[in-house]
């Protein structure tokens, strides 16, 4: 037998590398997310018009270029700071694709990036309780079909939903200093993007300082600062800081203005939340009877937000994706509890996590397309895309009229139009008086594409011949591009410039 004396050297250690496929969890319910929202970033469907027309428009007329400027922002009820922060990928977009999507899509990316905040957060709220809270919880966040819809829209309620989940996660469960500190930082943040969202950050204030009040310290200054930072950007564009805030308030819940845009009853969202969801809702019910004691905060601020806007008659599904996502969550962490009672038993142990987590995906994929509403959720827009990538790479193009075509369908002025001006004629538009076949054919001269309704073609010019036609989805219709030959004299429709049209309809 060999023996080591006490002079010699000790055998080399053996390094065990770790396979790369043994990643933590967490890593690779990330990467399933990131591999579900990231190319929906480059599917060119639009959920609301706000999301191109308050938020990349300005973004792309702070570059110093020409955009649509709607009612919002000519009174003033739309902040700074978001437009701002686009400003940068929309930049950053164009510069890789000039000419193209680029301006769209980077955007969208980054959205959809900080979108799995929320995929995180439910990691660590699950881990709170079991690993298999965790790994249910953060897989859930990852695919149920609502969060992966909204993931990559740029629009101010799912950034804000990506803000205040991981602020639920620090100032629940005994916070620090710190955590009080970034949580008031990123519940002011969301604030300013989605102030709607106050009733329901409020809960989440309140639960952080009711035991504690030396917790609104903290809590309040980092609030306080990020405040200070959103008033800086508003004094940089020439803005009293917060007065959108309370233009905001005025013209929408003093004036009325958003009900001119459509209004529903107080029990709108639970019956658009039943028919979205269908069978599936009776079963989310019973694991949010089981959630309750794992995040009954979450619980909580997910009714306030609802009943908070449910209050309001204008009404949209993503006005609550807050409440959906903090439901979704606390549903999860519900039916891991059931995983845990099935591992009692010895002969389900090694299923229950599997069959739970693919009943989730099930379910989510299932009712992904399966109501109307998500149906036309997932084409609207596209096909005004469509027209637009024919329109912006037609070489002769010189000017472009929207005929009876509504504004709220564009996928921008320079995705639609690029440098050539966009004119409008409208119905509605005082100074058309029901002459809108006239007015198409006396400023003829300053287009030589149309978009019209196919319907209509027989009110166009003679000289414009349809080309590509499209289907705008649910209840928008069709439309087309007709085209002459020829150049264009921009100073033949002056007055029906897209914005001017805009002014006089008070659009």
């Amino acid at each position: 037998m060999t023996t080591m004396s006490a002079n010699s050297s000790p055998a080399p250690a053996i390094r065990i590398r770790t396979a790369p496929w043994r990643l933590h969890p967490l890593a690779w319910v990330v990467l399933l997310a990131l591999a579900i929202r990231l190319p929906l970033a480059f599917w060119p469907n639009v959920n609301h018009p706000d999301e191109i027309l308050q938020y990349l428009e300005p973004a792309w007329r702070l570059l110093g270029h020409d955009g649509i400027i709607t009612w919002e922002w000519r009174d003033g009820i739309r902040g700074w700071l978001l437009p701002t922060l686009f400003a940068g990928p929309v930049a950053f977009g164009d510069w890789l694709a000039p000419g193209r999507d680029g301006a769209f899509i980077v955007p969208r990316l980054l959205v959809a990036l900080a979108s799995l905040s929320i995929v995180v957060s439910a990691w660590f709220f699950g881990a709170r309780v079991s690993r298999t809270h965790a790994i249910v919880a953060a897989l859930v966040a990852a695919v149920w079909f609502e969060l992966v819809y909204f993931a990559p829209h740029t629009l101010s309620e799912p950034l804000a939903t990506a803000l205040i989940v991981p602020a639920a996660l620090l100032l629940t469960n005994g916070p620090t200093q710190k955590r009080l500190l970034i949580g008031g930082g990123l519940l002011a943040l969301a604030f300013v993007w989605r102030f709607q969202y106050a009733p329901a950050m409020a809960v989440f204030a309140l639960g952080a300082c009711w035991r504690q009040w030396r917790n609104a310290i903290p809590l309040i200054g980092g609030g306080l600062a990020v405040l200070l930072l959103a008033a800086l950007v508003d004094v940089a564009h020439g803005v009293v800081p917060y007065e959108w805030l309370v233009q905001n308030i005025k013209y929408n819940l003093l004036h009325d203005r958003a009900s001119e845009f459509g209004t529903a009853p107080a029990i709108a969202y639970v019956h658009l939340v039943l028919m979205i969801w269908s069978g599936a809702a009776v079963l989310m019910l019973c694991a949010l009877w089981r959630g309750w004691r794992h995040a009954p905060l979450l619980i909580v601020a997910a009714v306030v937000n609802l009943v908070f806007h449910s209050a309001i008659v204008h009404k949209e599904y993503r006005f609550i994706f807050l409440s959906m996502v903090l439901l979704i969550i606390a549903a999860a962490l519900g039916s891991a509890d059931w995983v845990q009672m099935l591992r009692r038993k010895r002969a389900w142990r090694p299923w229950a996590l599997p069959i739970a987590t693919a009943c989730w995906v099930l379910i989510s994929v299932g009712h992904a397309d399966d109501s109307k509403a998500m149906q036309e959720n997932w084409t609207r827009g596209t096909g005004m895309a469509h027209l637009a990538r024919e329109l912006r790479s037609d070489p002769a193009l010189c000017g472009v009229a929207l005929y009876t075509t509504s504004y709220h369908l564009l996928p921008g002025r320079e995705r639609l139009a690029g440098e050539a001006p966009l004119y409008a004629f409208d119905s509605k538009d005082p100074a058309a008086k029901e002459r809108l076949p006239a007015l198409a054919k006396q400023h003829a001269a300053a287009f030589n594409r149309i978009l019209s309704p196919p319907e209509l073609a027989n009110e166009l010019p003679a000289d414009f011949s349809r080309r590509d036609c499209t289907s705008l989805g649910g209840s928008d219709g069709s439309a087309c591009i007709f085209a002459r030959s020829g150049a264009c004299d921009a100073s033949a429709a002056d007055s029906f410039k897209i914005n001017d049209v805009l002014i006089r309809m008070n659009y």
